[in-house]
């Protein structure tokens, strides 16, 4: 059985609904997901404080796990690119240089998903590091649109659509 792990973003842990549908995708394809809970509050965008995190959790897991991080949880993008783990991350910190050297450095295959009203996102840069990139025009760091929020749960829609086609192109599980 493949595992993924979820790891989520600074403010509403892996339930909110951009992890929470991510690794439902995982969870359909049969893996076992482990959405981790931030044991304390994040001390803010420390790298070193996110592996002291996660690296315990893919410690105990076999083979190659995919890993689901949410803006916070990017900056795992160490640890992936180090045990070569596929990933997807949702609005990746890519404003952050320990973040932007890892995506370089990765050997397996990621998804970068992001809005180009999110000042974290830069989508020339997610273009020359991946070719597996969402970017959904006028969406901000939670991914929402201007207008009804059913344009909204639209891109989201949009999301677990490409992140099965990712999945699937790239033979995960």
């Amino acid at each position: 059985m493949a595992d993924a792990v979820v790891v989520p973003g600074r403010r509403f842990g892996p339930g909110a609904p951009l992890p929470m549908y991510a690794g439902d995708v995982a969870e359909k394809r049969g893996a076992a997901v482990r959405r981790h809970e931030w044991t304390e509050e994040p001390p803010g965008l420390s790298e070193g404080w996110v592996r002291g995190q996660i690296e315990p959790v893919l410690a105990g897991l076999p083979g190659q796990p995919l890993l689901i991080g949410k803006s916070l949880g990017s900056l795992a993008a160490g640890l992936a690119c180090e045990r070569s783990l596929p990933a997807v991350w949702l609005t990746p910190l890519l404003t952050e240089p320990g973040v932007v050297s890892a995506l370089r450095r990765a050997t397996a295959p990621f998804l970068l998903v992001g809005g180009t009203a999110d000042q974290a996102w830069d989508g020339p840069l997610a273009l020359r590091v991946s070719p597996y990139v969402v970017e959904v025009p006028a969406a901000d760091h939670g991914m929402y649109v201007p207008g009804p929020l059913i344009d909204t749960i639209a891109v989201l829609a949009r999301i677990v659509v490409a992140i099965e086609e990712f999945l699937d192109e790239v033979g995960w599980p």
